[in-house]
């Protein structure tokens, strides 16, 4: 490399009307070593006390090259709202743009992970989980371009973004942040995620760059602890883990974030196998990589896979890490020794700073590195506001309504509002936002039903208890003897996950060791029960809690996950009946901690059955709890009934390419209009590997007004009918497979090849 390359007056690489090739290519030839590798390092204002300030943000940025920044969005900035976000994202940016001698722009990221949740006044919506009930692509996709919008409008390019993550552990306090248990239905909402993310082009404005992670398994870590080791065959990481990464690339992801965990003994941070031979040469992702918060660091204190933190620079810079997010300066420099050392080629420094200079030349950012201070008044508007309480709304799953107590009457008199998150914004955004005051950027439960019921209802409200601890079990049981109705809200504390102790650390729920509700919350809906009203319990959880005492105990159930800035309007929504409950259950609910693993796509067990010939019998009965969730995947009551007719599958015969196509026949015969959501199973029967039981394969959701009709449509690539082959491929075999849908089912079989 030239120590001092010339700059011109009038450089190619600043002529938007060149190729984005020919650009780089000039670019590159004028770069210094210590620019180029500047370009591969992050940092953030909240990394260390000398990070806390612009001008120290600034010095990264003009003396050392650094070319990332996550200039505000984790709680401890000091930039609260839209506006004092934007003038820090464009201060950043002036420096780098004004102030270095290339004038190259600075890539400003973000964790938007619901909805831009760090700033002020931001449209929260609810997490991954609770998207994934609502069975609408088509709303992540909306969702995801309001999330776009904002975080553009406050001067980011890059959002760290969707989690592709299985959920597999529910015991994971990160569960709440995946689409839930199924490759499928992950794999459909990541894309989906993608899509609204970057919109038709990432140069468009309120478009920002997608960040699917952490590849390519994080979300089954063993006992349930955050970033400890994923423990699953290569079988299952390629069929279950991988495929969501392998749609939100095909999507058109910018950029990949690994997982912290090791898988086979080796971390992914430092893994050329997963990072160079998965990523690009098996999946074909061509933008880049880049670390999780401390996953380089990680290699050196925690893998102990480095015997220091140059060698772990060096293992991940050599397995396809190309931007460390936060390394800051002495990440830089410990490049920039390794190259001169010769330890890191001239080749392979170059490969990753042309992806990052690529994604800032598609960004724009050469041409138009500011943003007007008029795009904030995008942030948090009423129609974003609207998306949101929409996600909400049909997120809400509605597990048991035993003697028809939902939905409410309008016109009651009275109604107690109880529980430990029926007035807690907090719990009720979770992980990955913070809480504004005096201006709160949302409405809670209590909140919610108080604007739905008419001025002169009276609603009592009363907390009882704290998450584990009474308070007043009394008062709340006095408030629901009066009442005409109680609705009790329990679940969980807005927990994030286990990096963050504090919780934890005081006994707080949620822990690992405990998916039940604690005592003092089913003490205080024991005592509700007890008077006799008609009781709602209403659930804001991460995590699939287990909630078996409750269901023998409570006539009616909503679960309502994390459902963001609009969650209690969404709630009183569905409890007076202005909404159908049409959300369906993401992951399995078990019965309790010691029933898990629960997903429903479990691979059978074999076992002898007396008296019964294996051919009578091919596929055997499970064991009693092998898969006995409480509320199972897809699990979702309405409050009308629908009616499904026989499943038709076309062509019966087909080959091992191609598609099929399946269709059912859905109707409302119940009195009020509803939405459903319509799954499609399928199940190989005879196969060279073994295959799960079931697989879902297809989904829809629909909304019928009363007597409508509809036909549901699914097409269904043969190929996802197949077995995971050792190359990674999926590859249909030749043999029966079994469709199911809403207890109806159809036989296809595969041939050779096409017959003519």
């Amino acid at each position: 490399m030239d120590e001092n390359p010339s700059v011109d007056d009038d450089p190619p690489y600043k002529h938007p009307d060149r190729s984005i090739e020919t650009r780089l290519d000039d670019l590159l030839s004028r770069m210094t070593p210590a620019e180029k590798v500047g370009q591969l390092v992050g940092t953030a204002p909240t990394l260390r006390p000398d990070r806390e300030t612009v001008d120290g943000i600034a010095e990264a940025v003009t003396e050392h090259h650094l070319g990332a920044v996550s200039p505000f969005g984790h709680g401890g900035s000091p930039w609260e709202t839209p506006e004092e976000c934007l003038d820090i994202a464009n201060a950043i940016q002036r420096e780098a743009v004004e102030n270095t001698r290339l004038g190259i722009p600075v890539l400003l990221y973000v964790d938007a992970d619901h909805g831009h949740g760090f700033v002020k006044g931001a449209t929260v919506f609810p997490h991954n989980l609770g998207m994934a009930a609502t069975r609408d692509p088509e709303l992540i996709e909306r969702a995801a371009n309001v999330t776009a919008t904002e975080v553009a409008a406050t001067g980011a390019h890059q959002n760290l973004n969707p989690v592709a993550d299985v959920g597999r552990e529910a015991r994971w306090g990160r569960i709440y942040e995946t689409f839930g248990e199924s490759p499928h239905l992950c794999s459909a909402m990541s894309a989906a995620a993608v899509r609204g993310y970057q919109g038709e082009d990432v140069g468009d404005a309120g478009s920002v760059i997608a960040t699917p992670k952490h590849f390519p398994a994080y979300s089954q870590p063993v006992r349930g602890e955050d970033g400890s080791p994923v423990d699953v065959s290569e079988y299952t990481l390629r069929r279950v883990f991988r495929p969501p990464f392998a749609a939100a690339v095909d999507a058109g992801a910018g950029s990949i974030m690994p997982a912290y965990n090791e898988l086979n003994g080796y971390p992914v941070h430092g893994s050329r196998e997963y990072l160079t031979g998965w990523l690009r040469e098996e999946l074909g992702f061509s933008g880049y990589v880049v670390s999780d918060w401390n996953g380089v660091n990680m290699l050196h204190h925690d893998h102990r896979t480095a015997r220091s933190m140059d060698e772990a620079v060096w293992q991940a810079a050599t397995a396809g890490v190309d931007v460390a997010s936060v390394g800051g300066v002495e990440h830089a420099q410990r490049l920039l020794n390794l190259f001169e050392a010769g330890e890191l080629s001239e080749s392979r420094i170059d490969e990753s700073v042309r992806r990052v200079l690529e994604a800032k030349f598609r960004l724009g950012l050469f041409e138009d590195p500011y943003v007007d201070e008029d795009r904030v008044e995008g942030v948090g508007t009423d129609d974003h506001r609207a998306v949101a309480r929409e996600a909400a709304r049909e997120s809400l799953t509605l597990l048991q309504n035993d003697d028809d107590v939902l939905p409410l009457d309008t016109d009651l008199d009275s109604i107690a509002v109880l529980g430990p998150n029926a007035d807690d914004l907090r719990n009720q955004f979770g992980g990955w936002s913070t809480i504004s005051e005096p201006e709160p950027p949302g409405t809670t439960v209590r909140e919610g039903i108080e604007a739905a019921v008419p001025s002169d209802t009276d609603v009592r409200y009363e907390q009882g208890t704290e998450m584990t601890e009474p308070i007043d079990v009394d008062a709340a049981r006095e408030a629901a003897t009066v009442s005409e109705a109680a609705v009790v809200v329990v679940g969980e504390t807005g927990y994030r996950h286990e990096f963050h102790r504090s919780e934890t650390d005081r006994g707080e729920f949620p822990t690992r060791s405990q998916l039940e509700l604690p005592e003092a919350q089913r003490e205080l809906l024991a005592a509700v029960r007890k008077t006799g009203t008609p009781t709602v319990a209403v659930f804001v959880a991460g995590r699939p809690l287990a909630m078996e005492w409750t269901a023998d105990h409570v006539p009616a159930i909503l679960f309502a996950y994390l459902p963001g800035s609009e969650g209690g309007n969404a709630v009183a929504d569905v409890l007076f009946g202005d909404v159908d409950p049409g959300g369906s259950l993401p992951v399995s609910i078990p019965r309790s901690t010691g029933h898990l693993p629960t997903h429903f796509d479990y691979r059978p067990h074999p076992h002898p059955i007396e008296g019964s010939p294996r051919e009578e019998n091919p596929r055997p009965p499970e064991h009693p709890e092998t898969y006995d969730p409480l509320f199972p995947f897809g699990h979702g009551l309405s409050y009308t009934d629908f009616e499904t007719g026989e499943l038709a599958a076309s062509p019966e015969r087909v080959g091992r390419e191609g598609r099929l196509t399946a269709t059912v026949e859905v109707e409302n015969v119940g009195d009020r209009p509803g939405s459903t959501a319509i799954h499609l199973y399928a199940t190989d029967e005879f196969s060279s590997r073994v295959t799960p039981v079931r697989e879902l394969v297809g989904f829809r959701r629909v909304e019928l007004a009363v007597g409508e009709r509809t036909e549901v449509t699914f097409e269904v690539e043969i190929a996802d009918l197949g077995v995971v082959a050792e190359s990674g491929d999926r590859r249909a075999e030749p043999g029966t497979i079994t469709l199911s849908c809403c207890g109806d089912s159809a036989e296809v079989t595969i041939e050779r090849q096409f017959e003519s």
